[in-house]
């Protein structure tokens, strides 16, 4: 990798693994000491869909699909002549960050399925705090830089505790474990029923509307208001220490876990963001985060105020401001799988390249509201402008059109809360995204994304920034990488995509998207 100059001074074989668990499928990675991959394993698990709105993942599948993908990557890399077995030095992990689950200490097995980030269950639990609370919505903001909403963990651990008999039981007799995936991987990674360790790190924790963003720990009145027993919480770490080692019964036993990140914060470290840097990563959802530097910095613009990163226990702390979107690549899903417009994802760019422009046909897929910077957990998709004219390439452009029409949302709010001397510019004077993630493999939509920016959006040649930012932090704690080696300037060939859209074109697109996003609002009481 950039920065790892002395290359001969390393043991010849030294690697990294990558645990990558996401929305809907799970991955192993393993990176040499160049930060190139020589490993990999997929698996895609189920999504439950109980009720309109409620979405959620079976926990033992998701540990069933981690196990699986290390042995399998292991093998891969073996195969080609990799001596992983005396090489691996670290595992990091990243996860899917706000999906909330509970277990039972004594049993090892969860109490209920994880209620995953996107499920909106807890619409009624958010108004009664809203109107109990005294500072309402933004109750909390000050101590832990997020609004009531069914997005973050709180929310979905009180309906657990309320509605749940074996979560109600376990918690009463102090046999509940609480924690987001990572938390769980951890635990049963580092010997479950045997020892296992019930910790969380700071980005996740930063999720769960319960961590004081000062203090970097659980805020004893924020728990106290919403009834929840601080023995039920992990313990909050750093995102690059050595947490424990991975127990026997695994394909990797005895190997240090020493990274821990959500997936969009190891996604700014695999992106090497600074301060006054952003990444966006193009996922099942959509997630832009601007580096601010050890200063915490309030929204007053609909963003959401968290951590970035903080790479050691001693390590200063980064904060970030993020714009959170529900639906992004999850409309091309619908598309392909709702619909049957598409047969594969990849298909959505050469239909959607059938035709210059959308025709006058804005999508807004607000299908379990809007999140940032509109907060409204009463919208509902619409599509409008449709007539005769309009064809299934017409709607495909939209719905990319869509991801880009709100990511450019949140980056207009970012640049208010930010303010010119929060951003770093390039030498035109021109403030560059840096974007992931799978999605962005689309050129089309990539441009799209400029051509509404106004601005350039560069593409590094590893797309897969969040497994490789688990890597890098697990491998700073155990002395593969050092943080020059992480944050030198990368050498590998990035795409540039510069907009091409004329200034006026873009003013009519963005105020036809808003008039858009505005017919969304109160729709979630249509009568079915």
């Amino acid at each position: 990798m950039s920065g790892a100059k002395d290359k001969d001074s390393k043991p010849a074989q030294v690697y990294v693994g990558s645990i990558d668990q996401g929305t809907s499928s799970t991955r192993f990675l393993i990176y040499d000491h160049s930060a190139c991959i020589v490993g990999s394993h997929q698996v895609e698990f189920t999504q439950f869909y109980p009720e309109a709105g409620w979405v959620e993942h079976d926990p033992m599948e998701i540990l069933e699909s981690v196990r699986t993908c290390i042995a399998k990557a292991v093998e891969k890399a073996t195969k080609d002549g990799h001596d992983v077995h005396k090489g691996l030095k670290a595992i990091g992990l990243t996860n899917q960050r706000e999906t909330t689950m509970l277990w039972s200490k004594s049993t090892g097995r969860p109490l209920h399925n994880a209620i995953v980030w996107m499920d909106v269950r807890t619409s009624s639990i958010c108004r009664k705090l809203e109107k109990d609370l005294p500072g309402g919505r933004t109750h909390f903001v000050e101590t832990c830089g997020l609004p009531i909403s069914t997005y973050f963990s709180a929310t979905k651990l009180l309906w657990l505790m309320e509605n749940v008999d074996k979560v109600k039981e376990a918690v009463k007799a102090g046999d509940a474990l609480f924690g987001t995936i990572d938390s769980w991987l951890i635990w049963n990674l580092t010997g479950g029923l045997k020892g296992g360790l019930h910790v969380t790190d700071v980005s996740n924790a930063s999720r769960t509307m319960l961590m004081n963003l000062k203090t970097l720990d659980w805020d004893q009145p924020t728990l106290k208001t919403l009834g929840i027993a601080p023995g039920i919480l992990p313990k909050i770490v750093s995102n690059s220490e050595v947490i424990g080692k991975i127990c026997s019964g695994w394909t990797v036993s005895d190997v240090p876990i020493s990274g821990c990140l959500g997936d969009q914060h190891a996604a700014m470290l695999g992106q090497a963001c600074q301060r006054g840097e952003a990444k966006s990563t193009y996922g099942t959802g959509a997630f832009i985060l601007l580096n601010t530097g050890e200063e915490i910095t309030q929204s007053k613009h609909g963003l959401l105020t968290t951590l970035a990163f903080k790479l050691g226990a001693k390590a200063p702390t980064n904060y970030a401001l993020e714009g959170s979107i529900a639906i992004a690549g999850a409309a091309v899903q619908w598309l392909r799988d709702s619909l049957g417009v598409i047969k594969t994802a990849s298909e959505i760019e050469g239909l959607a390249s059938e035709v210059e422009t959308t025709g006058g046909v804005y999508f807004v897929p607000a299908f379990n509201g809007l999140f940032a910077p509109w907060w409204r957990d009463d919208a509902r998709g619409v599509c409008i402008g449709i007539t005769r004219f309009t064809g299934k390439a017409h709607i495909a452009r939209a719905v990319l059109e869509s991801m880009c029409f709100q990511v450019k949302d949140v980056l207009d709010s970012m640049h208010k809360d930010a303010g010119e001397k929060g951003e770093v510019k390039n030498d035109k004077g021109e403030f560059v995204l840096r974007v992931d993630g799978g999605a962005t493999v689309n050129n089309l939509l990539m441009q799209i994304q400029a051509d509404l920016l106004g601005s350039p959006v560069v593409r590094p040649a590893d797309i897969e920034t969040t497994a490789l930012g688990a890597a890098y932090a697990a491998g700073l704690a155990v002395g593969v990488w050092t943080e020059d080696d992480i944050f030198a300037e990368k050498v590998e060939s990035a795409t540039i995509f510069n907009p091409i859209l004329d200034e006026e074109s873009r003013k009519k697109k963005l105020d036809s998207w808003c008039k858009a996003v505005s017919r969304t609002f109160d729709l979630a009481d249509l009568s079915l």
